[in-house]
């Protein structure tokens, strides 16, 4: 197994060094199908653990890509990434390699389903108690109401007089305290949707972006760069140049550019680009 992942605790910090965290997590090399196949199946068939730990560590990157699409709930991304590290370990747990598909694809709905159940746990629309007013209405608001359903004006009052607080605070925190939770998913009871009903598991995820697609060709991409620039180096100076100028650069160079350039014939550049690309070829294959 890589070192890296080997030494590299799935434990996330809680402060700045979250950073360090993540470029850890991005320096693990990803698996080839081949070798993901072939840690699975030890996994599934001999209970390998050496094998479950590198499919865990080689998919944290993942994690991170999703906890990413959860910060505009307020929590700390430590938290995300740790509850997606949960997901992992359970999908990498449940992996079956001979259904037919990559880890990740498998993976991420038991990753999001972790965050969700933490965001839920831990955020609501409306923050109760945020400054020392609501507090102090927050533990003294029930002993000082006298009967169910919302106060009257006096009682507003009264209460407000009490605690020394305005009575706005007193018709916020009545408003909030007032608030019932919601089921996350609607039930097979729950008929009356024509009249407007919803549940939270309806907007909690962007289903305008399908985050298994994304992070498999994030993957590929990856795994296709470094291919690629390990066949670079296997090609000759000029040959390199050649192909980063007339494909890799955002400004490409024209063969009879590169002609002058090498005081070669501008067919004699083509020549030299056609070997280099079959060599890239066969060298990426």
């Amino acid at each position: 197994m890589n070192n890296s992942s080997a030494s590299m605790s799935l434990t996330v910090p809680q402060s700045g060094s979250i950073e360090a965290y993540r470029s850890s997590a991005y320096s693990i090399p990803m698996l080839s199908a081949e070798r993901e196949h072939e840690l699975a199946t030890q996994l599934f068939n001999e209970d390998n653990l050496q094998a479950a730990q590198e499919l865990i560590m080689s998919h944290l990157r993942f994690v991170i890509h999703i906890a990413k699409g959860y910060a505009g709930y307020g929590l700390p991304q430590a938290d995300l990434i740790q509850e997606g590290n949960v997901g992992l370990m359970k999908a990498v747990k449940r992996f079956n390699p001979e259904v037919g598909v990559r880890l990740v694809s498998f993976a991420v709905h038991w990753i999001k389903a972790e965050i969700h159940e933490f965001v839920l746990k831990n955020w609501r629309v409306v923050k109760i108690a945020t400054t020392k007013a609501q507090r102090k209405l927050f533990f003294n608001l029930r002993k000082n109401k006298k009967r169910l359903g919302w106060f009257n004006q006096d009682e507003i009052n009264n209460v407000a007089e009490t605690l020394g607080v305005s009575t706005k605070d007193v018709l916020e925190m009545e408003s909030r305290m007032s608030n019932q939770d919601q089921a996350f998913d609607l039930t097979s009871d729950d008929d009356d949707a024509s009249a407007g009903s919803f549940s939270p598991a309806q907007y909690l995820e962007d289903k305008q972006s399908d985050l298994a697609t994304s992070v498999e060709n994030e993957n590929w991409e990856a795994q296709a760069n470094k291919r690629l620039s390990n066949a670079l180096v296997t090609l000759d100076e000029r040959s390199q140049n050649i192909i980063r100028t007339r494909w890799l650069d955002d400004t490409k160079s024209t063969l009879q550019e590169l002609a002058n350039q090498y005081n070669i014939s501008a067919e004699r550049v083509r020549q030299l680009e056609k070997n280099a690309l079959g060599k890239l070829k066969l060298s990426m294959a």
